[in-house]
Order: C-alpha cells, then sequence, then structure tokens
C-alpha cells in the first residue's frame, strides 16, 4: 500500500501518500489500525484527534509542511497540517511538540480551511 484516503461527504476524498521511507514503524502502526473513523478537532490551521495508537517516537519534526499528516506522540493524536498554527512564526506549520510526519497529502490540503471540525474516514488506498 502507497497511499491512505481522507474522506467525507463534503470533500469527497483525498489521497496522501505514505511516507514509509521516512517513518516505517509509524506508517505500519497507521496502516495496521485502519479503516479508522475520525472527528477532528482544530487548532490553528492543523485537524487532529486522539487516536490511542500509542506510536512511539521516530525520526520525529516540529517544523512541518502544509500537507503533512503525521503523529503527535504527546497528544496520541493523529494530525493533519494545512496552515499555520498557534506555534507559527510564519506560513508554515509548526507542530506543538515531537511528530512522526507518515503521509503527504497530494492535491490541495487548503480544501481542510473550511473545516472548524471534520468527520469522515480513513481508509487504506493503493
Amino acid at each position: 500500500m502507497d497511499s491512505i484516503i481522507i474522506e467525507n461527504d463534503k470533500i469527497g476524498q483525498i489521497k496522501a501518500k505514505l511516507l514509509t521511507h521516512k517513518n516505517p514503524n509509524t506508517v505500519k502502526a497507521i496502516i495496521n489500525a485502519l479503516p479508522m473513523d475520525l472527528n477532528l478537532g482544530r487548532w490553528g490551521e492543523a485537524l487532529f484527534e486522539r487516536k490511542g495508537l500509542r506510536i512511539p517516537a521516530e525520526n520525529t519534526q516540529i517544523d512541518c509542511e502544509v500537507g503533512d499528516i503525521g503523529y503527535w506522540m504527546q497528544g496520541d493524536c493523529i494530525v493533519i497540517f494545512f496552515g499555520k498554527t498557534p506555534r507559527s512564526e510564519n506560513d508554515h506549520p509548526v507542530a506543538a511538540s515531537a511528530v512522526n510526519i507518515f503521509a503527504k497529502i497530494i492535491g490541495d490540503p487548503l480544501v481542510f480551511k473550511q473545516f472548524k471540525t471534520f468527520s469522515g474516514t480513513l481508509k487504506a488506498g493503493d
């Protein structure tokens, strides 16, 4: 599997490329948890939800890119970054603390700007 799909009624399907080369253990843990319901809250221009996955740190970072999807260890959350966060000093997202980036949105991640909360599904792609 090379991708995951984020899906809901309003936006249809958004595909994201899995970054197996960057964080293979995180990717494996996410794949093993699929499919999963998403009920994401918003923090700046990021959507997140506690998932109870307890994935350990792996090639962590705080500075992220628009379109990154990560796992935030401290909050035990999946996070979709689509713009500035409260920690940002420019247009790039900055995580609250270290994250494992495990996927990159293919297409326009700004589609998530319309949501204060997001309900949908995360499922296996191809």
